[in-house]
């Protein structure tokens, strides 16, 4: 501690009114999700139709400027300090769009997505490493894998979901499109940082995911902080679950995808958009209400910056969970191009609190080198009572 004021003091003697943060005590991640390679923008910097690699490719180009912003005094971890380093980058899914035609596939996707967010990221982390990159798969990655009611070109391509299953699982012998299986080759990881356990499902913690996540858990101690990052949001979608109907298939009519464990049981036909849940969220909840130490739940899918309270369909649960932006989908940032954002997630392990703020990345279109803006920000204890 007298070295750590010391070391503040010379910084503030040398006209550095801002100290960085240090390592071991924080980590600093940054968020995003529904890179959506393969479609284009309406508008975006003066362009129209604008593709997602242009897209893409600028939003890592802020990205790669997080190290070095002053987090403003917003009375969050880090208030008003220097950013010296990104120890993780988090994307979770839609990174291919689905195939439907005419969009590419999603081996060229995967390529356009690797250019950027593999190649393009000039991040380090707080020893100097490169930043980790961590990935879940959406659900357009899924049908791109499995298949999808309407037709696409090729009518499957599983390139993104294998890519994303040998850079996360790691397997001895790395999966091929020919052999991936998505019934059993889910993309469930894990791992302890600094007593905080962080945790990366497959779409939504259906039953099946829910087999995984109880073992998982088995294993750290029930005073552990837990945080889920997945693509669904905790109600997730009518669409994204299994057709009820024999033989359970995809049509057009019934627009179920067949991407999870469960048969719908609120009707035989998904809404076009959202649609009742319910029922489907009850396992989901007595899971949460069996595991209290998951405190945090980071999704996408359905886009915007968004920091609330999940609570259930009988208001009895209460999950901090955190909504974040699309470059190319967002709800808002679809139609307003300055309200586009990724999550600078500032996690301090110590003190067992997080704080998540929105970083606007293109609040000046025509002039993009005035940088991130801060906008809303949320700070939650992870303590587990």
């Amino acid at each position: 501690m007298q070295r750590r004021l010391k070391s503040i003091l010379f910084s503030l003697l040398m006209g550095l009114s801002c100290p960085v943060i240090s390592f071991g005590q924080v980590i600093q991640m940054v968020y995003t999700s529904d890179a959506h390679y393969g479609i284009t923008r309406k508008d975006f910097r003066g362009g129209t139709n604008v593709d997602a690699a242009v897209v893409n490719a600028a939003m890592i180009k802020a990205i790669n400027s997080a190290p070095g912003l002053t987090l403003p005094r917003d009375g969050g971890i880090g208030s008003g300090k220097k950013v010296s380093a990104i120890d993780y980058l988090v994307q979770t899914g839609d990174i291919a769009n689905r195939m439907e035609i005419p969009y590419q596939s999603a081996a060229e996707s995967w390529a356009q997505f690797q250019k950027d967010y593999i190649d393009g990221v000039t991040l380090k982390d707080h020893q100097n490493r490169p930043a980790k990159l961590l990935l879940a798969p959406g659900n357009h990655d899924i049908s791109n894998a499995i298949g999808y009611s309407k037709p696409m070109n090729p009518k499957t391509d599983p390139t993104a979901m294998v890519s994303i299953y040998n850079l996360m699982m790691k397997p001895a012998k790395p999966k091929t499109n020919q052999n991936y299986n998505y019934a059993t080759d889910k993309i469930n990881y894990s791992f302890n940082l600094h007593g905080i356990h962080i945790m990366f499902i497959t779409l939504w913690p259906d039953s099946v995911e829910r087999i995984w996540m109880k073992a998982d858990l088995q294993k750290v101690p029930k005073t552990t902080p837990v945080i889920v990052f997945c693509h669904d949001q905790p109600t997730c979608e009518s669409k994204h679950f299994t057709n009820p109907v024999p033989p359970y298939n995809m049509t057009p009519e019934n627009r179920f995808e067949n991407l999870t464990a469960e048969h719908y049981k609120e009707g035989t036909v998904a809404a076009k958009n959202d649609g009742a849940t319910d029922i489907e969220q009850q396992g989901w909840v007595k899971f949460l209400k069996a595991h209290p130490n998951i405190k945090a739940y980071f999704h996408g899918n359905s886009n915007w910056n968004e920091f609330y309270v999940y609570k259930g369909p009988a208001n009895d649960v209460a999950l901090n969970t955190f909504r974040v932006d699309s470059p190319m989908k967002g709800d808002y940032s679809s139609k307003d191009e300055t309200k586009l954002s990724f999550q600078l997630i500032t996690l301090d392990t110590r003190a067992q609190r997080l704080t998540v703020r929105e970083c606007l990345w293109n609040t000046h279109p025509a002039n993009p080198e005035q940088g991130i803006e801060f906008g809303q920000v949320k700070t939650i204890s992870l303590k587990v009572n």
